[in-house]
């Protein structure tokens, strides 16, 4: 038994072929022959995938559509419970409750005010025995949250009342609820639904003591209430949320029949009454479950989304919908899919023309190449590929351009071995030049930062010393008058000697600090344990008037009673110029945060951390590193840029630190650290 290779596809083309299987022929069955195979193949996939794909993206829209629907519903149905919750815990309600004389009328007053400021159709005091107290007849006794309420917890719900008690709660409820139930044809059955869907809250009313004195119940009509449909598709589909003309809507189902619902029936009324088809009906009310997928909707397909709407027993009394008009954007899928398609067939058209081109193009050249390769191939013996039996030009063709490769490639490859080595040169200069320009920029700066601080530091000690000798004078002259004139004589004028003393006296504290600043190694003041609680007190009373303007809250978390060694004055002076700061970085008002906490590392007490914390707009990444150098003034108007910088040189001096960093909440944190005890004696 013998057997044989049969070629199939391709090969069985190419081996039909007739005359010789030239390098032509070949080139155009390569072209021709996959891409009438590719085409069709590559359109089926892309239609099935792009479906599948589309219909993925329209209902994840639609899923999340319905959960911003269903939360919005929660949201409306929490404030109709906040509002009644509010007006029964109110002190209103509770002195017209207490008082005697005009009780009813104050009653009916507060009862109607709040039910036409908050939408509800219905607002009721009962009492005790869940009756209405305005002897309407109203009995509430059996709705259960009512006797939550009655058992002192609030509560919510949602549930289908029946018209008449519709009636009992307002007289034009029966009307707003009734709708004339449409046939799946279009035409009126005759049916009317005259029952409400209703969502109901009731709170407990209780007395100074707390004693339960009564329920208070209120609800709203969801049948035929426009305002909260047209509002909630407003919320799921803002503008042109939509894309392509679609369209969308929301709708609200009592069982399955429209109560309040945007969609719109040809003549351009709204569709009430009309029904869910029985496949939406038996999946959503009878199963429970929710229904995504495309459905009938009154006149056309939407891309739809219904979940069950449960009463307060438990039961599904009805639908919330969602869903967008699926036509504009099936023809938009339409258009792109026979778009694409065009597409393909285009490019397959000029492929084949370029493949015939090109084969009647390379066929010619090629015979001259290897005439022309053979007459110089005497002198060349160091063939790279080798023979390639391919029983057409080809063969001659590889053989002579592997050569003329090998040549190119050892060109090629000196050529790159040579630029890369360029470019390591000069990458290695430029990085050399780029460090060596940043440190001259780095020098120059720290220079003029020195020029500065010298000449501000000259400039001030030169004031200190030419306002001294004056204050000097002032006071020794002062004392010789004192001696001259005697003490009855000076008498008289004992208030005005002792106020030219304070104030020579707060010159010298000024011409101090002024000293202090321009040689700070020399003016340290006086040691003493402080306790950084009581200095933060003595601070806020000194920004007090900055607080109030500014209208700044403060609050305090001292819990730390340890005692630092340090100059008292320059401690204040440090935790003064941070409120200041933080005070500036909140103009329109805010909240700062003074704390005081242990400083312990390794378990070992350290110190004492004191930290100012702003609701400001924080720091830039860009200037943290930037805060504690001179003269940087962060863009504040009236700011020399030295409170952080002498502030740093006070802390630092004692051993400590100062750092700054951005709060999660906001605003930024300034923390000093204060050792015990300095490092070094001043």
């Amino acid at each position: 038994m013998s057997s044989s290779f049969r070629p199939t596809g391709l090969g069985w083309v190419l081996a039909h072929l007739p005359g010789r299987r030239s390098i032509r022929m070949r080139l155009l069955a390569l072209a021709i022959v996959p891409m009438g195979i590719a085409f069709p193949l590559l359109m089926g996939v892309l239609t099935s995938w792009g479906d599948t794909y589309f219909d993925r993206i329209l209902i994840s829209r639609v899923r999340s559509d319905l959960a911003v629907a269903h939360g919005y519903f929660e949201r409306v149905t929490e404030a109709s419970r906040w509002s009644i919750e509010s007006l029964a815990a109110s002190e209103r309600l509770s002195q017209v409750l207490r008082s005697r004389e005009g009780r009813e009328q104050a009653l009916h007053l507060i009862l109607t005010e709040t039910r036409e400021e908050h939408g509800l159709d219905f607002l009721l005091l009962l009492d005790l025995q869940g009756r209405d107290l305005a002897g309407s007849g109203v009995d509430l006794s059996r709705w259960r949250v009512v006797q939550e309420a009655l058992r002192g917890h609030g509560g919510t719900a949602m549930d289908v009342f029946s018209p008449a008690l519709l009636a009992s709660l307002g007289p034009q409820l029966p009307e707003q609820a009734r709708v004339a139930v449409i046939s799946a044809s279009g035409g009126p059955t005759g049916k009317q639904e005259g029952r409400g869907l209703v969502v109901h809250s009731a709170a407990p009313v209780r007395d100074a003591q707390g004693r339960l004195m009564g329920v208070l119940a209120g609800g709203t009509l969801l049948n035929n209430n426009l305002d909260f449909i047209d509002r909630l598709n407003e919320v799921v589909y803002p503008g042109d949320s939509l894309p392509l003309g679609s369209h969308g809507t929301a709708t609200l189902f009592l069982d399955d029949v429209r109560v309040a619902t945007n969609v719109r029936l040809l003549e351009g009324s709204r569709a009430l009454g009309t029904q869910v088809s029985d496949s939406v009906r038996d999946t959503v009310l009878r199963q429970g479950r929710i229904w995504l997928d495309r459905a009938y909707v009154v006149q056309d397909w939407y891309v739809s989304a219904y979940r069950p709407l449960v009463d307060s027993q438990g039961q599904r009394i009805g639908m919330l919908y969602v869903g967008f008009l699926e036509a504009p954007l099936v023809e938009a899928k339409h258009g792109v899919i026979l778009g694409v398609g065009l597409l393909f067939g285009v490019v397959a058209a000029a492929a084949t023309l370029v493949a015939i081109f090109w084969a009647r193009q390379l066929s010619h050249p090629i015979e001259r190449i290897q005439a022309t390769l053979n007459a110089q191939q005497a002198g060349d013996g160091a063939a790279r590929v080798g023979p390639v039996d391919t029983g057409d030009e080809v063969g001659d063709l590889a053989a002579h351009l592997d050569r003329l490769l090998d040549q190119l490639h050892a060109q090629a490859s000196a050529l790159q071995r040579w630029g890369e080595s360029l470019d390591e040169k000069v990458a290695s200069r430029t990085a050399d030049l780029s460090r060596a320009l940043a440190d001259l920029r780095s020098a120059q700066h720290q220079l003029v930062m020195q020029e500065k601080l010298a000449a501000v530091g000259q400039l001030t000690a030169g004031v200190a010393h030419e306002v001294n000798n004056p204050v000097a004078v002032i006071q020794g002259n002062l004392e010789v008058l004192q001696e001259v004139l005697g003490p009855a004589a000076c008498k008289p004028v004992e208030g005005e000697i002792r106020l030219i003393r304070e104030q020579v006296q707060r010159i010298r504290v000024i011409i101090a600090k002024l000293l202090q600043f321009a040689r700070p190694t020399d003016y340290v003041g006086y040691l003493e344990p402080i306790d950084c609680r009581s200095l933060v007190q003595d601070c806020l009373l000194l920004v007090g008037h900055l607080l109030r303007r500014g209208n700044v809250s403060v609050s305090q978390n001292l819990q730390s009673g340890r005692l630092v060694t340090c100059s008292k004055t320059e401690l204040q002076q440090v935790l003064i110029n941070l409120l200041v700061n933080a005070i500036q970085a909140m103009p329109e008002g805010g909240s700062l945060v003074l704390a005081v906490e242990d400083w312990d590392e390794a378990d070992m007490p350290f110190g004492v951390r004191l930290s100012v914390a702003d609701s400001g707009p924080g720091i830039p990444a860009d200037r943290v590193d930037k805060l504690f150098q001179p003269f940087f003034t962060a863009d504040k108007p009236n700011g020399t840029g030295l409170g952080l910088w002498v502030s740093q040189s006070l802390v630092e001096r004692y051993g400590g630190r100062i750092t700054a960093e951005n709060r999660p909440e906001g605003g930024c944190r300034f923390s000093v650290w204060l050792r015990q005890e300095p490092l070094a004696g001043p």
